[in-house]
């Protein structure tokens, strides 16, 4: 890369001047994370996510995270009291391992601001936090029960079909999924007529604006989400692309619906992993079909209404399993592989923290050269990072912006027990 790399520099929240200047009028802002259980990306990601609120006019928080923790989540902070105990309790809903992801004390502060935030706007106006993720199948099943039992409507027959269809496999779906990986007897027939049975009921009831809007608008996407891990599990058995492909398609879908839900001019901020949130088309996810949700934003909504912020460090520590569903430990990250893009910032940047704007880059190596970039996900094994860790990224063209944090330290978790079941390994880099 040419020495003439134009970075800005990161020591505060004013330094995000120039990131907010380029974001513009974009509509959907992705911002992502190199791990799941670094401080410093989820501080950033919130002093950025606070200004884009504050000063830009968005309208929601959607994450990587499953619909009914989120949404319990969103009914809290929009409520006028505190009626949670602390936000830390609030959090205790994150109770499937990963925990961490959500269920951890920098979270817990983005809770306490959004819903002080929100005390001073009308209901109308306040600011929501949403999961778009698909895994939450049986707490979303058991949610659609509540709601069309509650309501009386004529769902309730498909709802019932539907949950009896899936009690045989308890609330494990890896169980599910390996009962009918290659065989027809599955559930999906019964899912899709009960997403089917509510929209229509949905569609014959006066349904008023504010929190029962959002209410009906939930139980929709719990249904929603029924039939897209239903679709995710079985093909995870199967192998290949098409799980993850089925995962982000209905993160896409789930972030366009709550676009929809807000209004025309609304506006979005999404947290993710960089391996969602980075077009993976300059990638090397390109060459076995694998789409996600950077790419599917950019295609759907336009590229100048898309703005998509990687993020990235050189060494320090981390908070993530040692294997899948093994208890978080932190893991000391070493140094980035010698040629990386981390390596090569440090290298030039001398140890400094850094925004970069893929619109200055232009004439670098950065908007022509691949570079492996550093990929760790709640399983990380630092012994073998050099041969799973990287992935080969344009990286120009993967982000409109990115920020480098040369030295970052652990996540700090909550001590949330954690549930019974997880969802199945089948992450790409075990992201």
């Amino acid at each position: 890369m040419k020495t003439t790399l134009p970075p800005h520099p990161l020591r505060s929240t004013a330094d995000l001047d120039a990131v907010l200047a380029a974001i513009g009028d974009a509509r959907i802002v992705l911002l992502g994370e190199a791990s799941h259980g670094t401080h410093e990306y989820y501080t950033w990601r919130m002093a950025l996510s606070k200004r884009l609120i504050q000063e830009k006019g968005f309208d929601f928080i959607a994450v990587e995270g499953d619909w009914p923790d989120c949404f319990e989540v969103n009914c809290a902070i929009k409520q006028d009291t505190v009626k949670y105990g602390s936000a830390a309790q609030l959090l205790q809903t994150f109770n499937r391992w990963p925990t961490w992801m959500w269920g951890n004390w920098e979270i817990a502060s983005l809770v306490d601001w959004q819903h002080a935030h929100n005390r001073a706007r009308p209901l109308a106006e306040r600011i929501g936090f949403y999961g778009l993720d698909v895994y939450s199948l049986w707490e979303s099943l058991q949610e659609i029960l509540r709601y069309v039992q509650k309501q009386g409507d004529g769902a309730v027959a498909a709802a019932q079909r539907a949950f009896r269809c899936f009690e045989p496999y308890g609330d494990d779906p890896q169980e599910y999924a390996q009962a009918v990986a290659f065989v027809s007897d599955d559930c999906q027939d019964e899912v899709t007529h009960m997403l089917q049975s509510l929209r229509r009921q949905l569609r014959n009831t006066t349904i008023p604006a504010g929190l029962e809007r959002e209410t009906a608008f939930a139980a929709e996407q719990n249904a929603l989400v029924t039939v897209n891990a239903e679709r995710y599990y079985r093909a995870m058995i199967k192998g290949g692309p098409a799980s993850w492909n089925v995962r982000d398609g209905h993160m896409m879908e789930t972030l366009s619906r709550l676009l929809d839900l807000h209004g025309p001019h609304s506006k979005a901020i999404v947290w993710e992993h960089n391996t969602h949130i980075g077009d993976a088309r300059y990638t090397d996810m390109a060459r076995d079909n694998t789409i996600n949700i950077g790419q599917l934003a950019r295609q759907m909504y336009g590229r100048d209404k898309v703005f998509a912020v990687g993020f990235g460090s050189y060494q320090g520590s981390v908070i993530a399993g040692k294997k899948w569903g093994a208890p978080f430990e932190e893991i000391v990250m070493p140094k980035a592989t010698r040629g990386s893009w981390e390596d090569v910032l440090h290298q030039q940047l001398q140890g400094e923290n850094a925004l970069l704007l893929s619109s200055e880059l232009k004439g670098t190596a950065a908007m022509r050269q691949t570079f492996g970039h550093r990929a760790i996900g709640v399983v990380y094994r630092p012994e073998f990072e050099q041969f799973s860790n990287y992935v080969p990224s344009l990286m120009a063209e993967r982000y409109d912006a990115f920020l480098f944090l040369d030295q970052t330290q652990a996540l700090h978790p909550l001590p949330t027990k954690v549930a019974e079941h997880t969802p199945p390994d089948m992450y790409p880099w075990t992201e």
